[in-house]
């Protein structure tokens, strides 16, 4: 399934090692008739790619969608989707930074709880992904709530696809907690800057009670990041909101504890919520898996921090 970029951008052997990772893991796996699809920007159709994303929902043999890659305009699909052929077809549905705009809408005009997770060609990363595919797998096959542990390290090789060898593993300085308090609530968010373009489309959805989960990649810089928070929390039900997870920063943003901890003191009410940073989702690995819909309790306490989320439905069951 290829909502952003054509599934044509991702390397033949990362392509292959991916789909024998996921067959591997119990997985069998199908294609999107258009997720090869080309057009001037990247991109399929947009015809081409509701076609798919609509069969897929519609398909009873299908049990979770996974997005091919991100990119750049998967909002594209939004103002020709079926939101009743989802609804009435609820699939797991899992991808991240672009695939976030549809990821928000399908939660507030069909309901559908996704996860932000993995993309398949993620799959296809050769070194360092055990983690990330455990964090993969609690999701989509544990029953359970998930809590979640600090890793000791991660890694930013963004073209890592390119060069399979060259990888650095870094020490993590673990999570950063910039405010303390608990917070329970509906999870929203996933990359931060796509995010920001359902503003104004009734599109976004409510903010009240809910805890976010927001993320950024090396396209955007410590500035930018703060001024789409201002926006987020600016939006209609904010001043409810309970609490802010911030997956970790790639290098290239030049986001730094100090910078970060100005920024969020300067937000409008996150007063006496729990803000907790650094965490381990977004353009970095380990990249964990979470629930846009799903519940989640957040503690800020630098004795004792925890972050546990649960779904709301049944999981995923593989061969």
């Amino acid at each position: 399934m290829a909502p952003s970029l054509s599934a044509r951008v991702v390397p033949a052997e990362v392509r292959a090692f991916a789909t024998r990772r996921l067959t591997g893991l119990g997985f069998r796996v199908t294609f999107g008739e258009h997720v090869d699809a080309d057009g001037p920007l990247g991109t399929a159709p947009i015809g081409s790619r509701l076609a798919d994303l609509h069969a897929a929902f519609a398909d009873p043999e299908v049990d979770l969608i996974l997005t091919a890659i991100g990119g750049h305009s998967a909002n594209a699909v939004l103002g020709g989707l079926d939101w009743d052929l989802v609804a009435a077809n609820p699939t797991w549905f899992c991808g991240f930074s672009d695939i976030t705009a549809l990821q928000n809408a399908l939660l507030t005009r069909a309901g559908l709880v996704t996860l932000s997770g993995p993309h398949w060609s993620t799959f296809g990363c050769r070194r360092h992904l055990e983690s990330t595919v455990e964090s993969f797998l609690d999701a989509v096959t544990s029953d359970g709530p998930v809590r979640w542990r600090a890793q000791d390290w991660w890694s930013d090789d963004p073209t890592w696809y390119l060069n399979q060898e060259d990888r650095t593993r870094l020490p993590s300085e673990g999570w950063w907690m910039l405010s303390p308090g608990t917070a329970q609530g509906r999870i929203v968010g996933g990359n931060l800057c796509t995010l920001a373009l359902l503003q104004g489309t009734g599109l976004l959805p409510d903010l009240a009670g809910a805890v976010l989960f927001v993320e950024d990649d090396a396209g955007s810089s410590a500035a930018t990041v703060a001024r789409h928070l201002h926006a987020l929390l600016r939006q209609p039900g904010a001043d409810q909101v309970g609490g802010l997870v911030l997956g970790r920063f790639q290098r290239e943003t030049g986001m730094t504890r100090p910078l970060l901890a100005a920024i969020v003191a300067e937000l409008p009410h996150l007063a006496g919520r729990p803000v907790v940073a650094n965490v381990d989702f977004g353009h970095t690995f380990p990249l964990q898996t979470f629930p846009i819909g799903g519940a989640a309790r957040v503690s800020a306490d630098a004795a004792d921090p925890d972050i546990t989320w649960a779904l709301p439905h049944a999981p995923v069951r593989t061969t």
